[in-house]
């Protein structure tokens, strides 16, 4: 069945998706895994993972969902009926939300983070701001009443729908989360000693760089542009026919990467400034932003500014993937969208309760040596996102006519047959052999295999 919504413009999708894209893996996840990966190095691997893989992989992602106009699951059948290729979508809307239940997570710290700030509970002089963070993350009530609001919120404006719900919110959120971010660099990089943490981001040392850097590396450029969970295909599936695919991809690549940029420009500057450490994890950001803002006039207004526009960044993320598995179940029928939502809703508040309590009473529950929340985070962006690529990589070459591909991709553009011929040829060949390469290369088997030949 044909979605019966629609984007109202191509603004709209542009800012809709970037917010999917953005949110938490630029803002919160980014910063983190490069300083526990060794700084510029692995920077720089994320932006080539970014422009070789991402970008094509969100244009297959595109081509998918407006040349069939419907949501994930469908889209894959409708290409390939009667084979078991749909079971793509069905990944996606999994890991989707496996990946919500973890993310709410986050989304409640920062929910906590701004409430405190709004009374004046953040920044105090002489704060030891990453014993602060680890009480409130101790917190199990606390952590999952934060978690459920997140939640419920996400599920109110996903009840709503498109053009009244996601789109409407990303058009006056995403431009303001820029304007404060440059305020954030420009005291960050007036800091003493700021110049350290600038090369340490900007400066590639690939001593550092092991093959499970450029795993995660490679997952957190997937994570960060929403792709390999087919939430791109949900998306595009409510554009419409008369809009070009090439620039809203160019669009979002670029914005993506920018954020990312600034997010490094605010955050290391300033831990290398404030003698913090750079693989201090996933409670860097929240440990930094108090500690910079504690440095600016009216810090506790900016910070306030700052987390709201952040928990509105992280909220456009978590709305795309509750859209995808809300739309995997409506399947257009927009009667049953808001019963849906809240029931799925409540579900993924369920599953994500020992990702909440994983730094309190679960601290000690660990599997491979990773808490819960950890694992869940392993797993979705290092194993089953690379996994939901690799499928897309050969479904589109292989299932999709490649008359279909050039108009799809084409339409609109000023790009030629050479172009396209050069995105054909990534997404054939070379996406599915650095996969593959970089998994049996992470599983030791690569070694073996160099050490028998």
């Amino acid at each position: 069945m044909q979605t019966s919504e629609q984007w109202s413009s191509k603004i709209g999708f542009i800012l809709s998706a970037a917010g999917s894209a953005i949110g938490v893996g630029a803002i919160w996840k980014l910063p983190y895994v490069t300083g526990i990966s060794g700084g510029g190095a692995f920077f720089l691997l994320f932006i080539l993972f970014s422009l070789f893989m991402g970008f094509p992989l969100l244009l297959a992602e595109f081509v998918i969902g407006r040349s069939t106009q419907k949501e994930a699951i469908s889209a894959y059948r409708s290409i390939a009926p009667h084979t078991k290729w749909h079971w793509i979508g069905k990944l996606g809307v999994f890991t989707c939300f496996l990946l919500l239940s973890f993310y709410s997570v986050i989304g409640g710290w920062i929910v906590i983070y701004f409430v405190k700030g709004l009374f004046g509970g953040i920044i105090s002089e002489g704060a030891d701001y990453t014993s602060v963070f680890n009480q409130t993350i101790g917190n199990p009530a606390l952590v999952i009443a934060a978690q459920f609001v997140f939640l419920a919120f996400t599920v109110l404006v996903v009840a709503k729908g498109i053009q009244n719900g996601i789109e409407r919110v990303s058009k006056i959120l995403m431009p303001a989360l820029f304007v404060l971010f440059l305020i954030l660099i420009i005291r960050s990089l007036t800091l003493p000693n700021a110049v350290e943490g600038v090369k340490f981001f900007l400066s590639p040392d690939f001593s550092n760089i092991t093959s499970e850097s450029i795993l995660f590396a490679m997952g957190q450029a997937f994570f960060s542009l929403s792709v390999g969970v087919s939430v791109m295909v949900t998306y595009s599936s409510y554009l419409s026919k008369k809009e070009s695919l090439i620039q809203p991809a160019i669009s979002i690549v670029s914005m993506n990467l920018l954020i990312a940029l600034l997010a490094g420009l605010a955050i290391f500057p300033a831990v290398f400034s404030l003698g913090l450490e750079p693989a201090e994890g996933p409670g860097l950001l929240f440990v930094v932003l108090p500690a910079v803002f504690d440095q600016i006039i009216f810090g506790e207004a900016f910070l306030i500014g700052f987390l709201a526009l952040f928990l509105f960044a992280t909220l456009t993320s978590a709305f795309s993937m509750l859209e995808i598995i809300v739309a995997s179940v409506v399947k257009g029928k927009e009667e049953n969208r808001t019963k849906y939502t809240y029931l799925i809703g409540a579900l993924i508040l369920i599953v994500g309760v020992p990702s909440a309590l994983s730094y309190s009473v679960l601290s000690d529950f660990l599997i491979f040596s990773k808490t819960i929340f950890d694992s869940a985070d392993y797993l979705v962006s290092n194993i089953l996102m690379p996994l939901g690529v690799f499928l897309i990589s050969i479904f589109v070459t292989q299932k999709l006519k490649k008359s279909t591909l050039r108009e799809e991709l084409l339409q609109h553009s000023r790009l030629g047959g050479k172009a396209f011929q050069v995105w054909f040829f990534i997404m054939r060949y070379i996406i599915p052999i650095v996969i593959i390469i970089v998994f049996l290369d992470i599983t030791g088997i690569l070694d073996r295999l160099m050490f028998i030949f």
